[in-house]
C-alpha cells in the first residue's frame, strides 16, 4: 500500500522555524516529482513548493520564497520542507504529494490536480 506520512508540524511563534518531513512507503518515490501544499478552513488547497525527481529543480510560491526550502533524500525516500521566518499567515494543514514517475524530465508541478498520491497532512500553527 502506497503511503505518504507527514511529520514535524506543531505550534511555533512568529519568526520561528519548523521542518516538515514526508516519508514515503509502499514503493519508491525516488523517480517522482514531489510537492508540498497547504490548506486552511474554507479555502482551496494551495501550492507551497515542488521539487523534481532528482532534486535538481525546485519551485516555491511567491509567498514563501526566501523563507521555505524544499529538498529530498531519495535514498531515504523522504522530502523535507524547511520553514524559516514563519508568519501567522503560514498557519495551515500542510500536505505532501507525489507525482507519477518522470525520470526523463526535470519538471516540477505546481497544480495539485497533477499529483497522484497525498499524505494525511500535518498542522502548522504560527502564533503572533
Amino acid at each position: 500500500q502506497v503511503q505518504l506520512v507527514e511529520s514535524g508540524g506543531g505550534l511555533v511563534q512568529a519568526g520561528g522555524s519548523l521542518t516538515l518531513t514526508c516519508a514515503a512507503s509502499g514503493r519508491s518515490f525516488s523517480n517522482s516529482p514531489m510537492g508540498w501544499f497547504r490548506q486552511t478552513p474554507g479555502k482551496l488547497r494551495e501550492f507551497v513548493a515542488a521539487i523534481s525527481w532528482s532534486g535538481g529543480n525546485t519551485n516555491a510560491a511567491d509567498s514563501v520564497k526566501g523563507r521555505f526550502t524544499i529538498s529530498r533524500d531519495n535514498a531515504k525516500n523522504t522530502v523535507t520542507l524547511q520553514m524559516n521566518s514563519l508568519k501567522p499567515d503560514d498557519t495551515a494543514v500542510y500536505y505532501c504529494a507525489a507525482h507519477s514517475p518522470t525520470v526523463f524530465s526535470s519538471r516540477v508541478y505546481l497544480n495539485k490536480n497533477e499529483y497522484s498520491y497525498w499524505g494525511q497532512g500535518t498542522q502548522v500553527t504560527v502564533s503572533s
